[in-house]
């Protein structure tokens, strides 16, 4: 098969390594891909969000699969193009990918089918007094969210009415996330342990792929703004145990396909259920996502053993329960070496050094990178992904990423030091 891979991230760069070691891909290319992903695939100079640029390079180049890595190509309707062209994509059609890039069609549809989630309310930006007026009279901590795509930054969480008068500033005037602000959820703040749960999805059947949890803040201790993530690990053993997987199973992968479907939006793809666990186990969905989580990917993907291309085809062909999902007992962390001023200003162009040092056993990630006349340099916020793994145990794998991330150089490198001490 020919396959085209959409996206330039680490999560990319994580789907084509898997990707490359299926019999069944014949020809790998990424667009646009980024120079790590270019040792896996061949890189084509197309943007992620250019769908018809896509599309007339997969019929050009009789591509049998394209698989869509990040969210944009998903809220443009690349799923829907493709279908109509009766081109074989894994991703969901543009009404389905509505529970990401809506957080008001998401919480709507929750509510509606009593699946689990913070209590909300929706303002508008023409409503900027009546939500001054509601957050002057709430219980603080709130959290403030945007309805539409933010690049996974659109959520603020505000302890006081001063701190949440200034996010409404920052989303209605400033509009630091564009138009995605136009909508405002406020939130009740969820206490107790994050995870994250991928479903592959058909439609009807669905897997689940091992478990993991994210590291959002920018700071140790998860303190600072939010990011796009910092840093992931598998399995998130110790909050995900058996008895939450199955509630996650019942009470909201089972009726969010079984209801999308209903409504007339058939979810397949990757079905990500960000989820707050309560201290009785009782699992809320503080977000979804329509594709796979970045850095949690580069920390799950190693831990699949089946054939990845297989599996995306089974979701794209409505046929999941005939694949056999296989994983390894290993233990990974992922640690994301960012630019020093991300998610605010940071440099690029920064030569990267000690590539060469990373051994056949050890992980790179690449995320924000680009080669010039056969040197690495970094061209994003997030740069590189150092991913560990052990067989032992998780503070094993912890370590192991903590030394490649030792080995990787460049100015301003910036990266958390407690990556994964929650699962211990």
């Amino acid at each position: 098969m020919d396959v085209l891979l959409i996206g330039s991230g680490g999560r990319e760069h994580a789907i084509a390594w898997k990707l490359k070691q299926s019999p069944m891909v014949t020809n790998l290319y990424c667009a646009p891909g980024n120079a790590g992903i270019s040792s896996a695939a061949e890189c084509v100079d197309i943007k992620a969000d250019d769908i018809d640029s896509l599309l007339k390079f997969a019929i050009d180049n009789k591509i049998d699969l394209t698989v869509v890595g990040p969210e944009v190509p998903l809220e443009k309707g690349i799923t829907d193009l493709f279908n109509k062209y009766r081109l074989k994509i894994f991703g969901p059609q543009k009404d389905a990918a509505m529970l990401e890039h809506s957080k008001v069609f998401a919480k709507d549809f929750m509510k509606r089918h009593n699946i689990s989630t913070a209590a909300y309310n929706i303002f508008n930006i023409s409503e900027k007094d009546k939500l001054l007026s509601f957050l002057n009279e709430t219980k603080f901590p709130v959290v403030l969210k945007a309805d539409g795509l933010a690049a996974g930054k659109g959520v603020i969480i505000c302890n006081s009415f001063s701190e949440s008068e200034l996010a409404v500033k920052e989303f209605f005037e400033d509009k630091i996330f564009g138009s995605a602000s136009n909508n405002i959820v406020v939130e009740d703040f969820l206490e107790g342990v994050e995870a994250s749960i991928f479903a592959i999805c058909d439609g009807t059947d669905f897997i689940i792929l091992p478990s993991s949890q994210d590291h959002k803040k920018i700071n140790d201790g998860d303190t600072g703004k939010n990011t796009g993530g910092m840093g992931a690990y598998s399995p998130a053993n110790k909050a995900v145990t058996p008895e939450v997987l199955n509630k996650v199973t019942t009470r909201i992968i089972e009726p969010v396909l079984k209801n999308m479907k209903a409504e007339g939006k058939e979810f397949k793809g990757c079905l990500y259920c960000g989820l707050m666990i309560d201290k009785n186990g009782d699992p809320f969905v503080i977000e979804f996502n329509t594709r796979f989580g970045d850095p949690e990917t580069q920390a799950v993907i190693p831990k699949i053993k089946s054939d990845l291309c297989e599996m995306f085809l089974a979701s794209a062909n409505g046929n999941l329960k005939n694949y056999n999902l296989e994983t390894d007992d290993n233990f990974y962390c992922t640690v994301v070496l960012a630019s020093k001023g991300y998610p605010d200003k940071y440099d690029t162009g920064m030569e990267i050094k000690g590539l060469e040092n990373i051994a056949n056993n050890e992980l790179v990630f690449h995320a924000g990178t680009k080669s010039i006349n056969g040197k690495i340099f970094s061209s994003g916020g997030r740069v590189l992904n150092a991913t560990g793994s052990s067989g032992v145990s998780l503070l094993d794998a912890i370590n192991s990423a903590y030394h490649i991330a030792e080995k990787l150089n460049f100015q301003n490198k910036y990266y958390r030091n407690d990556i994964g001490k929650k699962g211990l």
